[in-house]
Protein backbone atom coordinates (compact mmCIF):
# COMPACT_ATOMS: atom_id res chain seq x y z
CA UNK A 1 0.00 0.00 0.00
CA UNK A 2 2.83 2.40 0.72
CA UNK A 3 4.74 1.75 -2.57
CA UNK A 4 2.16 3.13 -5.02
CA UNK A 5 2.08 6.70 -3.67
CA UNK A 6 5.87 6.79 -3.60
CA UNK A 7 6.12 5.86 -7.33
CA UNK A 8 3.55 8.46 -8.26
CA UNK A 9 5.37 11.18 -6.39
CA UNK A 10 8.68 10.24 -8.04
CA UNK A 11 7.10 10.45 -11.51
CA UNK A 12 5.72 13.89 -10.81
CA UNK A 13 9.13 15.07 -9.67
CA UNK A 14 10.85 13.85 -12.86
CA UNK A 15 8.27 15.56 -15.10
CA UNK A 16 8.69 18.83 -13.26
CA UNK A 17 12.46 18.60 -13.62
CA UNK A 18 12.21 18.08 -17.38
CA UNK A 19 9.91 21.08 -17.74
CA UNK A 20 12.29 23.21 -15.73
CA UNK A 21 15.26 22.08 -17.84
CA UNK A 22 13.44 22.88 -21.08
CA UNK A 23 12.65 26.32 -19.76
CA UNK A 24 16.30 26.89 -18.94
CA UNK A 25 17.35 25.92 -22.49
CA UNK A 26 14.79 28.24 -24.08
CA UNK A 27 15.81 31.11 -21.85
CA UNK A 28 19.49 30.51 -22.59
CA UNK A 29 18.89 30.56 -26.37
CA UNK A 30 17.26 33.97 -26.16
CA UNK A 31 20.08 35.46 -24.17
CA UNK A 32 22.82 34.29 -26.65
CA UNK A 33 21.28 35.86 -29.79
CA UNK A 34 23.67 38.45 -31.30
CA UNK A 35 22.46 41.46 -33.32
CA UNK A 36 23.29 41.40 -37.02
CA UNK A 37 26.17 43.68 -38.04
CA UNK A 38 25.22 46.90 -39.82
CA UNK A 39 26.45 46.87 -43.45
CA UNK A 40 27.77 50.18 -44.78
CA UNK A 41 29.23 51.35 -48.07
CA UNK A 42 32.82 51.80 -46.93
CA UNK A 43 36.21 50.59 -48.23
CA UNK A 44 36.58 46.92 -47.38
CA UNK A 45 32.84 46.16 -47.53
CA UNK A 46 31.81 43.17 -49.68
CA UNK A 47 29.29 43.12 -52.51
CA UNK A 48 27.27 40.30 -54.08
CA UNK A 49 26.97 39.52 -57.78
CA UNK A 50 23.65 41.41 -57.65
CA UNK A 51 25.59 44.48 -56.45
CA UNK A 52 24.21 44.49 -52.91
CA UNK A 53 26.13 44.70 -49.64
CA UNK A 54 26.76 41.41 -47.87
CA UNK A 55 28.90 39.80 -45.19
CA UNK A 56 32.39 39.17 -46.54
CA UNK A 57 32.07 35.39 -46.28
CA UNK A 58 29.65 35.49 -49.20
CA UNK A 59 30.75 38.39 -51.38
CA UNK A 60 31.91 38.42 -55.00
CA UNK A 61 33.69 41.75 -54.94
CA UNK A 62 35.07 44.38 -52.58
CA UNK A 63 34.62 48.13 -52.21
CA UNK A 64 38.12 49.52 -52.81
CA UNK A 65 37.23 53.22 -52.50
CA UNK A 66 34.36 55.66 -52.12
CA UNK A 67 34.01 58.55 -54.55
CA UNK A 68 31.76 61.39 -55.62
CA UNK A 69 29.05 60.96 -58.27
CA UNK A 70 30.36 60.87 -60.93
CA UNK A 71 33.88 60.02 -59.70
CA UNK A 72 36.45 62.73 -60.30
CA UNK A 73 39.69 61.69 -62.04
CA UNK A 74 41.82 59.71 -59.59
CA UNK A 75 39.08 59.04 -57.03
CA UNK A 76 38.68 55.39 -58.05
CA UNK A 77 41.71 53.08 -58.50
CA UNK A 78 42.56 52.41 -62.15
CA UNK A 79 41.70 48.70 -61.81
CA UNK A 80 38.14 49.36 -60.58
CA UNK A 81 35.75 46.84 -62.16
CA UNK A 82 32.46 48.61 -61.40
CA UNK A 83 31.32 52.02 -60.19
CA UNK A 84 28.06 51.84 -58.23
CA UNK A 85 25.81 54.77 -57.30
CA UNK A 86 25.02 54.20 -53.62
CA UNK A 87 23.41 57.48 -52.56
CA UNK A 88 23.10 61.17 -53.27
CA UNK A 89 26.47 62.28 -54.62
CA UNK A 90 28.20 59.01 -53.63
CA UNK A 91 29.58 56.07 -55.61
CA UNK A 92 31.45 52.93 -54.62
CA UNK A 93 34.50 51.76 -56.60
CA UNK A 94 34.34 47.95 -56.68
CA UNK A 95 36.89 45.30 -57.65
CA UNK A 96 36.00 41.61 -58.20
CA UNK A 97 37.72 38.99 -56.08
CA UNK A 98 38.07 36.65 -59.07
CA UNK A 99 38.27 37.01 -62.84
CA UNK A 100 36.85 38.32 -65.05
CA UNK A 101 38.01 41.86 -64.32
CA UNK A 102 36.20 44.32 -66.62
CA UNK A 103 38.39 47.08 -65.19
CA UNK A 104 41.53 45.64 -66.75
CA UNK A 105 42.63 47.29 -70.03
CA UNK A 106 40.27 46.23 -72.82
CA UNK A 107 37.82 44.55 -70.44
CA UNK A 108 34.90 46.82 -71.26
CA UNK A 109 34.00 48.07 -67.77
CA UNK A 110 35.15 50.14 -64.83
CA UNK A 111 37.03 53.34 -65.58
CA UNK A 112 38.18 54.37 -69.03
CA UNK A 113 41.96 53.97 -69.22
CA UNK A 114 44.70 53.51 -71.85
CA UNK A 115 44.17 50.26 -73.70
CA UNK A 116 40.37 50.38 -73.48
CA UNK A 117 38.25 50.32 -76.62
CA UNK A 118 35.50 52.89 -77.20
CA UNK A 119 32.59 53.50 -79.53
CA UNK A 120 32.14 56.66 -81.58
CA UNK A 121 30.05 58.03 -78.69
CA UNK A 122 33.07 57.70 -76.39
CA UNK A 123 31.58 54.78 -74.45
CA UNK A 124 33.79 51.92 -73.38
CA UNK A 125 33.25 48.53 -74.99
CA UNK A 126 35.13 45.28 -74.46
CA UNK A 127 37.79 44.92 -77.15
CA UNK A 128 36.66 41.31 -77.65
CA UNK A 129 33.24 42.56 -78.78
CA UNK A 130 32.57 44.04 -82.24
CA UNK A 131 31.41 47.58 -82.85
CA UNK A 132 34.13 49.67 -81.20
CA UNK A 133 35.71 52.54 -83.10
CA UNK A 134 39.15 53.06 -81.56
CA UNK A 135 41.55 52.09 -78.80
CA UNK A 136 42.39 54.60 -76.08
CA UNK A 137 45.99 55.79 -76.13
CA UNK A 138 45.62 58.43 -73.40
CA UNK A 139 43.16 60.80 -71.73
CA UNK A 140 43.79 64.54 -71.88
CA UNK A 141 42.14 67.84 -70.96
CA UNK A 142 42.18 68.96 -74.61
CA UNK A 143 43.12 67.55 -78.02
CA UNK A 144 46.32 69.59 -78.17
CA UNK A 145 47.57 67.76 -75.07
CA UNK A 146 47.27 64.30 -76.65
CA UNK A 147 50.62 62.47 -76.93
CA UNK A 148 52.57 61.56 -80.06
CA UNK A 149 51.00 58.64 -81.84
CA UNK A 150 47.46 60.00 -81.47
CA UNK A 151 45.51 59.36 -84.68
CA UNK A 152 42.09 60.63 -83.68
CA UNK A 153 40.18 61.99 -80.70
CA UNK A 154 36.71 61.66 -79.20
CA UNK A 155 34.96 63.73 -76.55
CA UNK A 156 34.51 61.76 -73.32
CA UNK A 157 32.41 62.64 -70.28
CA UNK A 158 35.05 64.92 -68.76
CA UNK A 159 38.19 64.42 -70.86
CA UNK A 160 39.31 64.08 -74.45
CA UNK A 161 39.96 60.48 -75.49
CA UNK A 162 43.18 60.22 -77.50
CA UNK A 163 43.02 57.25 -79.88
CA UNK A 164 45.91 55.22 -81.27
CA UNK A 165 46.01 52.39 -83.80
CA UNK A 166 43.20 49.86 -83.97
CA UNK A 167 39.55 49.56 -84.84
CA UNK A 168 38.18 51.89 -87.52
CA UNK A 169 40.66 54.69 -86.80
CA UNK A 170 42.47 55.62 -90.02
CA UNK A 171 46.25 55.56 -90.27
CA UNK A 172 48.71 56.20 -93.08
CA UNK A 173 48.62 53.28 -95.49
CA UNK A 174 45.17 52.02 -94.49
CA UNK A 175 42.44 51.69 -97.09
CA UNK A 176 38.79 52.72 -97.12
CA UNK A 177 35.68 51.78 -99.07
CA UNK A 178 34.15 54.32 -101.40
CA UNK A 179 31.66 56.54 -99.54
CA UNK A 180 28.10 56.78 -100.80
CA UNK A 181 28.21 60.61 -100.92
CA UNK A 182 30.86 63.32 -100.97
CA UNK A 183 29.97 64.58 -97.50
CA UNK A 184 29.67 61.85 -94.88
CA UNK A 185 29.91 61.44 -91.14
CA UNK A 186 33.00 59.89 -89.62
CA UNK A 187 30.95 56.83 -88.68
CA UNK A 188 30.28 56.21 -92.38
CA UNK A 189 33.96 55.90 -93.31
CA UNK A 190 34.59 52.17 -93.58
CA UNK A 191 38.13 50.85 -93.21
CA UNK A 192 38.80 47.74 -95.32
CA UNK A 193 41.85 45.58 -96.15
CA UNK A 194 43.83 47.03 -99.04
CA UNK A 195 43.59 43.73 -100.94
CA UNK A 196 39.81 43.73 -100.62
CA UNK A 197 37.72 44.26 -103.79
CA UNK A 198 35.95 47.00 -101.82
CA UNK A 199 39.16 49.01 -101.29
CA UNK A 200 38.64 52.36 -103.00
CA UNK A 201 41.43 54.60 -101.69
CA UNK A 202 44.51 54.50 -99.49
CA UNK A 203 45.33 57.10 -96.82
CA UNK A 204 48.44 59.10 -97.74
CA UNK A 205 48.63 61.72 -94.99
CA UNK A 206 46.74 63.98 -92.62
CA UNK A 207 46.93 67.72 -93.16
CA UNK A 208 45.49 70.99 -91.89
CA UNK A 209 44.25 72.07 -95.33
CA UNK A 210 43.64 70.22 -98.65
CA UNK A 211 46.35 72.35 -100.31
CA UNK A 212 48.98 70.55 -98.25
CA UNK A 213 48.02 67.09 -99.51
CA UNK A 214 50.67 65.24 -101.59
CA UNK A 215 50.47 65.72 -105.40
CA UNK A 216 49.30 62.12 -105.87
CA UNK A 217 46.27 62.75 -103.68
CA UNK A 218 43.20 63.15 -105.88
CA UNK A 219 40.60 63.03 -103.13
CA UNK A 220 40.39 63.81 -99.45
CA UNK A 221 38.05 63.52 -96.48
CA UNK A 222 37.40 66.59 -94.40
CA UNK A 223 36.09 66.99 -90.86
CA UNK A 224 35.21 70.50 -89.69
CA UNK A 225 36.18 69.89 -86.07
CA UNK A 226 38.32 66.77 -86.32
CA UNK A 227 41.68 66.18 -84.68
CA UNK A 228 43.11 65.70 -88.17
CA UNK A 229 40.81 67.85 -90.31
CA UNK A 230 41.96 66.66 -93.75
CA UNK A 231 42.65 63.04 -94.69
CA UNK A 232 44.49 62.88 -98.03
CA UNK A 233 43.65 59.87 -100.21
CA UNK A 234 45.18 58.09 -103.18
CA UNK A 235 42.35 56.60 -105.24
CA UNK A 236 43.00 52.95 -106.11
CA UNK A 237 40.02 52.48 -108.43
CA UNK A 238 37.35 54.63 -110.00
Amino acid sequence: MDTVPKLAIAGVAVTAALIALAGAVIAGSGESTQPRPVLRWTPGACVTGELALTACNGGDSEVVAMASDPPAPGECPVDTDEVLRVGAGRTACVRNFLEPHPGDPGGGGGLLRPGDCVTLEGRERACARPGWYGRTLALADESAACPDGTLDTLDGDSQVICLGRGGQVLDRGTCVAEPATDVIARSAVTRVPCDSPHAWARVLSFEVTPARCPPSSRRYLRADEGYRPVTCLYVLSK
